[in-house]
């Protein structure tokens, strides 16, 4: 099943000098256990060895973002990607709707957002109501703008779980934001 916490990548919101394996490794120090990798403008024998690299490191589930890769434990795919054919998988979903298709499909589990307003889509879409989060067929992580200041609620709402991106990526010691949000998720 997936995790509660998962943190999807985005090296381009990484501090000034600061490395996406090194970042990715300390929040498994901290609690993290699953990671879904983005990096799409990644060449491709770039991004193959990124994900070996953290497919190394000790009791980290390593999900590839819409680009399979036989190196992970899992496929996330994006809404308007086709299902795969095989393999333990979940779907990127933005409606109740879109969660009960994905499930039909086959999903192992969705990421439903927007939960709130996020820094990285700032204004982008309508936030989903709470009730949107609750009593799903497959394990559903809230997405965007979530921190360790809402994660509780979007369980609370009814989310298995939360998948975070921005909160950690531009943190400045992603490793503590990690922490607090494996406490609060608790």
């Amino acid at each position: 099943m997936i995790p509660r916490l998962v943190l999807v990548t985005d090296r381009s919101q990484l501090s000034l000098g600061r490395g996406l394996i090194r970042t990715v490794s300390e929040c498994v120090d901290a609690g993290l256990s699953a990671v879904i990798v983005r990096e799409h403008d990644l060449a491709p024998a770039a991004r193959a060895a990124l994900v070996r690299e953290l497919t190394a490191l000790p009791g980290l589930t390593v999900i590839s973002s819409r680009i399979h890769d036989v190196a992970v434990h899992g496929l996330h795919v994006a809404a308007h990607q086709p299902a795969p054919r095989q393999g333990w998988w979940g779907r990127s979903c933005h409606s109740r709707h879109d969660v009960e298709r994905a499930a039909a499909e086959g999903a192992s589990w969705a990421t439903l957002s927007p939960y709130a307003a996020s820094g990285s889509k700032p204004g982008v879409r309508t936030l989903l109501e709470a009730g949107d989060f609750a009593v799903h067929p497959i394990p559903t992580l809230a997405l965007s703008g979530v921190g360790a200041h809402n994660a509780a609620a979007a369980v609370a709402a009814g989310a298995h779980g939360v998948a975070v991106m921005g909160a950690v990526m531009r943190a400045g010691d992603p490793a503590c934001v990690v922490a607090d949000l494996v406490e609060a998720l608790r």
